[in-house]
């Protein structure tokens, strides 16, 4: 039975959070609001564009609500994150990882005729090459956004002149456009104290700067300048050079990104998903076993924090596939007791899971899919 229809019956029902089957996903519908309300008005207030990235939320309903507050559309990191969400309506998708194999190219070209505004990175004159050709039936050229290596050797062009013979190879290219420039300094994003970060982006953001000259002196001046992070999107506005942001943690937040000073000042936004589990054991002192292990948190930023239901300093230890444990000493656990869980890494936890169970207080106002769960290729 899907999650959907196993909590479907509990939409509605006064304390029904506590009904639910766990462990489960859970988002705090008002605070997701406020988070995406800020972060648009941010970006409102310093006349930059928002195309938040969906890789964090694989949501169509999450989109929406980013494009009702203001965002031009959204990124997508994959082809299947991308046809996941035009599926469900989503017209204005940048794809931000490089579509190179036949068989992903051929899907970019029917989607391409399928909604209004997809864009592409490529790094690479043969995809560029490659692109075109496929493209060349296409209704209208699309538009292909050069991909700038921010130093991490991932992706993107390694130098303004690698980036001005690919954005001339674009714009001759009948079936193509040359849309701009992207620039994410991912390696950025989580440095924990605000002024090294800053320090960090600043040096990244001048050598962007230097490549976006360069391509302007010839004759190729970027239409956009899209990357940045919840990370360093205060930064980011600060120093002006990006026209567009990618941020895409800020609708959830982490353990990874509460962990830094994303303002040097007060916190911009608040958890908004957290994991809600159960203790299924509690027969030594002090320690309480629950329902939530790997299958049910990421495990590459850390442990949980406990938000709820246990004492906040317990420490937490995965102890399986399907089990965790917590330690108070002086704290006496009992079966059934409900716990909850912010997550470490929000986007591969929520890739665990099929479906949102959106919540206010103790209740149970909706349940949402996560479209694109698994769509990473």
């Amino acid at each position: 039975m899907s999650d959907i229809d196993l909590h479907r019956h509990l939409i509605g029902q006064q304390g029904s959070r506590a009904a639910l089957n766990t462990p489960v996903l859970v988002i705090d519908r008002d605070a997701l609001q406020r988070n995406i309300e800020a972060m648009a008005a941010f970006a409102r207030q310093h006349g930059v564009a928002l195309r938040p990235h969906a890789k964090t939320h694989k949501s169509v309903d999450i989109a929406r609500l980013q494009m009702a507050a203001g965002a031009v559309g959204v990124c997508c990191a994959k082809m299947g994150e991308a046809e996941a969400l035009a599926a469900g309506g989503i017209n204005a998708i940048l794809i931000t990882s490089p579509v190179v194999t036949p068989q992903a190219i051929a899907r970019l070209a029917a989607l391409h005729e399928r909604i209004g505004d997809l864009r592409v990175v490529a790094d690479n004159p043969e995809n560029v090459a490659a692109l075109a050709a496929a493209m060349k039936d296409a209704s209208r050229p699309l538009p292909v956004v050069v991909d700038l290596d921010p130093g991490i050797r991932r992706t993107g062009v390694s130098s303004a002149e690698a980036a001005v013979a690919l954005a001339k190879q674009i714009a001759a290219a009948p079936s193509l456009r040359f849309a701009g420039v992207q620039f994410y300094c991912g390696a950025q994003q989580h440095i924990e104290k605000y002024e090294e970060r800053r320090a960090a982006i600043e040096e990244r953001t001048a050598h962007l700067s230097s490549v976006v000259a360069t391509l302007e002196a010839a004759g190729l001046k970027p239409e956009v300048v899209t990357g940045g992070g919840t990370g360093t999107h205060h930064i980011d506005a600060a120093l002006a050079v990006l026209t567009e942001w990618q941020t895409g943690s800020y609708v959830f937040m982490d353990k990874q990104y509460v962990d830094c000073d994303l303002t040097g000042g007060a916190a911009p936004f608040e958890n908004a998903l957290f994991i809600d589990a159960h203790v299924i054991s509690a027969n030594a002192p002090g320690m309480g076993t629950l329902d939530a292990g790997f299958k049910a948190l990421s495990t590459d930023g850390g442990s949980p924090q406990i938000a709820d239901g246990a004492p906040k300093d317990a420490a937490f230890f995965f102890m399986g596939d399907e089990h965790s444990a917590l330690i108070a000493m002086g704290h006496q656990f009992r079966v059934g007791d409900q716990v909850t869980l912010t997550a470490p890494h929000c986007d591969p936890t929520v890739n665990l899971y099929d479906a949102y169970h959106v919540v206010r207080g103790g209740d149970l106002i909706d349940i949402w899919p996560v479209s694109a769960r698994g769509r990473s290729r």
